[in-house]
């Protein structure tokens, strides 16, 4: 039986770095199925991502252990990772198109990643998470429970073995705190017009200015709020006769797009970060 690993790696370009993960992968028995890798010459960087099988009864904790010495000699930061799906908390507050989006793609097969549990502020979305089988945490958030509530969420994270973090329209915003316990783990979605529209009812808005495009944003979340580095984006072209109603389903269908490609990705472990940016091998 063959074992499925893949690893992705980043560090300094130089010569002999492929040869050296080819070499490390026929002498441990893989076989290559996939490899991508991006050279960025701005940065002096590569990126690289190897998809491949074992025949060797091993795991990828003594696969990453036998791959450090390949990795110290070329500084590299690397991640190897079994064929095991990630576990997904979503969370959500009143707006249900993404979760939906995610719950049909999970059960669908084509989500590649597992929802383990859904946690909002509010109860609205309940009978969707519970009719899918997930199990729904209500935590309230206000000014002073908010501290609380995070912890909660933390905890909740742990507790169901949560490898990411989905906002799928959550309408909070999360901490520095959370944002660091979260790193590298937490994605979010959000709309985003040319131009930018902030605060209440951005679907007026637009349609006050007359876009032409609507579109969404799926990024990694960090403390700079909706500034996180982007791992996808879905523009529609829209026209003058889409009213601020048909410009908010046009949205949500851009939002639930750019969010299932981003889980995918990055549950496929075909995005790296790159400073402020991704690389994303799709």
């Amino acid at each position: 039986m063959s074992h499925p690993f893949t690893l992705t790696l980043s560090c300094q370009e130089r010569p002999g770095i492929v040869h050296a993960v080819s070499s490390f992968l026929f002498e441990h028995g893989c076989d290559i199925v996939e490899h991508q890798q991006f050279d960025d010459a701005v940065r002096g960087q590569l990126f690289l991502r190897t998809a491949f099988v074992c025949s060797q009864d091993t795991d990828a904790d003594h696969l990453s252990t036998e791959f450090r010495a390949v990795a110290d000699a070329f500084g590299m930061a690397y991640q190897m990772t079994g064929g095991q799906p990630p576990r997904v908390v979503v969370m959500v507050s009143k707006l249900g198109h993404c979760l939906n989006d995610l719950i049909f793609r999970w059960r669908a097969g084509s989500l590649g990643a597992e929802l383990v549990a859904v946690v909002s502020n509010h109860e609205d979305l309940r009978p969707m998470a519970e009719a899918a089988g997930l199990p729904f945490h209500h935590l309230p958030v206000t000014p002073a429970t908010k501290r609380r509530a995070e912890e909660r969420l933390l905890e909740l994270v742990d507790e169901h073995r949560g490898d990411l973090v989905v906002l799928a329209r959550y309408m909070q915003v999360l901490s520095d705190e959370a944002c660091a316990a979260l790193h590298g783990r937490a994605i979010n979605i959000h709309h985003s017009f040319l131009p930018g529209f902030k605060g209440a009812k951005p679907y007026h808005q637009a349609f006050d200015r007359g876009v032409k495009l609507v579109g969404a944003t799926a990024h990694y979340v960090t403390p700079d709020l909706d500034e996180g580095p982007i791992i996808e984006q879905e523009v529609i072209r829209i026209d003058h006769t889409f009213d601020p109603r048909a410009l908010a389903t046009v949205g949500q269908d851009a939002e639930a797009l750019a969010l299932s490609r981003a889980v995918r990705w990055h549950s496929e472990r075909r995005v790296l970060l790159n400073g402020h940016s991704t690389v994303v091998f799709r």
